[in-house]
């Protein structure tokens, strides 16, 4: 104890981050994902998803149930993209190359010109928003399933 009161507890918080940390925070999220990504995207690039036999991951629902989730083929997906070929990115998943890649890239370009500008940023969907979101995912897995 110091005679002004008690010391801080030196893990507190120091209060909301300023915009200069925020910038700095940002920046640092943003190189490790690019590194990150660009070790997985240089991985992915010589490994064919189309063939079998490689190290990549599986759909865990595909696997227990023989049912294709929304998100099946997005490695495919991210594969043929890279190369190039957005046709083939189409039929291996369409609704995640027309709805899922654009969200996301909107998403992910809000959050960091928001960061390098020094605010905060947070995805937040409405109830409605999540709804939909579910909606489509829903339908989707259905069509696919039951088209083929």
């Amino acid at each position: 104890m110091t005679a002004t009161g008690p010391a801080p507890h030196p893990t507190a918080p120091a209060g909301p981050p300023t915009g200069a940390a925020l910038r700095a925070a940002t920046l640092r999220r943003a190189t490790l994902g690019l590194g990150i990504g660009t070790v997985g995207a240089a991985y992915l690039w010589h490994t064919n998803p189309h063939e079998p036999g490689h190290l990549l991951p599986g759909c865990p629902l595909r696997w227990a149930t023989g049912l294709l989730c929304p998100l099946c083929g997005g490695t495919r997906l991210a594969y043929d993209l890279l190369h190039g070929d957005v046709v083939a990115a189409f039929h291996d998943n369409a609704a995640l190359l027309v709805l899922g890649v654009p969200a996301a890239a909107y998403a992910l370009g809000r959050w960091l010109t928001a960061g390098l500008r020094g605010r905060y940023y947070r995805l937040r969907l409405s109830s409605r928003a999540g709804a939909a979101v579910l909606g489509v995912a829903a339908v989707w897995m259905l069509v696919r399933n039951l088209v083929g």
